[in-house]
């Protein structure tokens, strides 16, 4: 099987070196793969929509996109799981270009831990990953988490930013900004040169601060009516990507969205047509610079972009 499939040898090779006849070769080959001696695995790339990515880099004047092409076979979780490989395959070639002792960042959400799931290991790499935002607690896919995870992929040095990502006042956030501890995790949060992030809905019953129970219902209606409409890194943004009028932000700690904007590497990971208004805000905002979807998705978001009246989200 060696002969066969590392030397890529002839039938009629290996049966003159072994002494066998080939008929012999022949046999033995398939039951190598009949014992499962041999494995044969087809890697099928991802299939893509580059003419809808095309249109979101130039309309949005991202650095690139990577937009799924789904298919019936897709569920909501195969479907997470594929756009999380394309996100892989960007982090991975990014990360790549990075010398050792680079660090990039991680925040938290479904979207990121599918990307970090799918990414595959690469230790020599030596990449410290940064925790971005302030942790949430042990019901969702949280921060610190990812970032060990990921660490350990890339061969670097975890660093978790030890304080909740939000408090009741804004003075208590001003208080644990004076903590050198804090202050330093934030320089190192700002210093990354790639940032994986996911876009939160506050129409998504997944939405991470109302699973962590740091909102509660009443809570993100108000932010509705305010006109949010969505939320990275923790802090909260409406459809045109403004974030600077909602006092929520003054309570978040983590980093802030216009450091966000000035990383040179950002992915953005998330999918759903309850997702299609915050990520709409969060393209105008230009808070990433590179969006991984599905094509449902993201004519639904092309949809909402092109009309003065917002469409029905299914």
């Amino acid at each position: 099987a060696s002969l066969y499939y590392k030397l890529n040898q002839s039938q009629s090779e290996i049966a003159a070196r072994l002494s066998i006849s080939p008929s012999t070769v022949s046999r033995l080959i398939k039951e190598a793969r009949d014992k499962g001696i041999v494995e044969i695995k087809i890697k099928m790339p991802i299939p893509r929509d580059f003419e809808l990515e095309q249109i979101f880099i130039d309309k949005f004047g991202l650095k690139d996109a990577y937009i799924l092409q789904t298919t019936a076979d897709h569920d909501r979780s195969s479907l997470l799981g594929a756009i999380g490989q394309l996100a892989a395959t960007y982090i991975k070639r990014i990360v790549e270009t990075f010398p050792p002792g680079s660090s990039i960042g991680v925040a938290w959400g479904t979207g990121v831990h599918a990307a970090v799931t799918a990414l595959p290991d690469h230790t020599a790499q030596n990449i410290d990953v940064v925790q971005l935002i302030g942790g949430v607690g042990a019901r969702v896919v949280d921060s610190p988490d990812l970032v060990r995870v990921i660490a350990q992929k890339l061969g670097g040095r975890p660093y978790d930013l030890h304080v909740p990502a939000l408090v009741e006042l804004a003075s208590t956030r001003e208080v644990l900004m004076q903590e050198p501890a804090v202050r330093e995790g934030i320089v190192r949060a700002q210093a990354v040169k790639l940032a994986i992030t996911g876009i939160g809905s506050l129409q998504d019953d997944y939405f991470s601060f109302l699973r962590a129970g740091l909102l509660s219902r009443s809570s993100i209606g108000d932010l509705r009516g305010e006109g949010v409409v969505g939320e990275m890194c923790g802090h909260f943004f409406d459809v045109q990507g403004r974030y600077e009028p909602f006092e929520i932000n003054q309570r978040i700690l983590g980093l802030e969205l216009q450091d966000l904007r000035r990383i040179t590497f950002s992915i953005a990971v998330a999918h759903g047509h309850q997702k299609a208004l915050a990520i709409l805000g969060a393209l105008r905002g230009q808070f990433c610079k590179v969006l991984a979807t599905d094509d449902s998705t993201a004519r639904m978001i092309l949809s909402a972009a092109d009309q003065e009246i917002i469409p029905a989200l299914g």
